[in-house]
């Protein structure tokens, strides 16, 4: 299973989104995903939604407890205290990837630095 976790601020839009897909997806080499994940209030919101759309994946989200346990490469000291976690895209991608999974590509960032994309596979 191969999934790309996704942080965002709440002002981004999909543009954002796509975008710092695009640039996970390129430093992996390409490839195909089984699904998006983000933590679950922001699975939710309108641009997440849209993207999983756009790209007919599911779209999916991982509890707060779940991201909590991850341990990530990237730390982000306002993600930490938000999320539990070093890196919201990354643990999003961990959690929902598996028990061994292992990230592909780490946290990186979109252009207008609003969103984040990790991809994990098991």
């Amino acid at each position: 299973m191969r999934v790309a976790g996704i942080g965002f601020r709440g002002a981004a839009g999909l543009a954002s989104l796509q975008d710092a897909l695009q640039r996970a997806l390129d430093a992996a080499g390409g490839g195909t995903l089984d699904a998006l994940v983000s933590e679950a209030a922001k699975s939710r919101e309108p641009a997440f939604r849209e993207l999983a759309q756009l790209l007919h994946l599911p779209g999916l989200g991982v509890t707060q407890s779940d991201l909590e346990q991850m341990i990530t490469p990237t730390q982000s000291q306002r993600i930490q205290d938000r999320f539990g976690t070093g890196s919201l895209a990354e643990a999003a991608a961990l959690a929902a990837a598996g028990p061994k999974a292992q990230l592909v590509v780490q946290r990186v960032i979109s252009g207008d630095g609003m969103a984040t994309a990790a991809i994990a596979e098991s």
